[in-house]
């Protein structure tokens, strides 16, 4: 197909998805990323939550391509170790993460209404600030983008175990590209070690998922990673509601 990918039809998109799925599947994470981001020039990007997983990913990226774009979400209530994170990262590799913010007027407006903390009363009020704080500004953050690259592993989760490497999203109409799908947590950590990756100093105090501050808690030794993510909720609809839309 040598048209605009945003031209092609619904079923194209479906059919190329599912085909580029079967072919890389059991692929190594660095020949899949360098394939996508030669087919798909200054149209593929990674959403960094500056997770081990999504490091792993910008040190592949940078290591491809100089100029890869990625980009992180602040929803303006992150641990003060992500922010210093980003900076490092920035330093090590030399580049720029782009940073989206959400919209102030509703974020004000949410506040006024519901509280600074509305996130704890219902798991509808929670889902409301993650659409304004990381759904509105994702949406931004992906005009112009044909790939949408992503950290997330099956294992993380029973929301992710049926998550493909490659898909096609038709909420936001991009191919989503999930590298690391097939890893487990161990492959991750490893690859960090042995290539120097930054990582976030807060693994290291018992968060192996970090979010939003008031949302994240340390977990013990053990437990399910992502158990310490909203943690008052059913294990079931634990998600911000980026990655399971479609």
């Amino acid at each position: 197909m040598n048209t605009s990918f945003k031209n092609w039809t619904a079923e194209e998109k479906t059919a190329f998805a599912a085909s580029k799925n079967t072919e890389f599947l059991e692929r190594n994470p660095g020949e899949v990323l360098e394939y996508f981001l030669k087919e798909f020039p200054g149209k593929a990007a990674l959403s960094s939550s500056l997770s081990y997983e999504d490091q792993v990913l910008t040190d592949m990226m940078v290591g491809i391509r100089k100029d890869a774009r990625i980009f992180t979400l602040d929803t303006g209530r992150q641990f003060p170790e992500t922010y210093e994170l980003i900076d490092r990262t920035n330093m090590q590799y030399g580049i720029s993460i782009e940073v989206f913010f959400p919209d102030f007027r509703k974020v004000q407006e949410m506040v006024r209404e519901h509280g600074i903390n509305l996130f704890y009363d219902s798991v509808e009020l929670r889902h409301k600030c993650c659409e304004i704080r990381k759904i509105e500004p994702l949406k931004r953050a992906l005009q112009g983008v044909d790939v949408w690259i992503s950290g997330l592993r099956r294992s993380q989760s029973v929301t992710r175990a049926g998550m493909q490497m490659v898909e096609y999203d038709t909420a936001d109409d991009v191919l989503k590209l999930n590298p690391l799908i097939l890893w487990s947590e161990e492959q991750v950590k490893q690859y960090v070690k042995e290539n120097g990756v930054p990582y976030n100093r807060l693994h290291e105090k018992g968060f192996p998922s970090i979010g939003c501050q008031p949302c994240t808690r340390a977990v013990a030794p053990g437990d399910d990673i992502r158990s310490g993510r909203w943690w008052w909720e059913d294990p079931d609809h634990r998600e911000c509601g980026l990655h399971v839309r479609h």
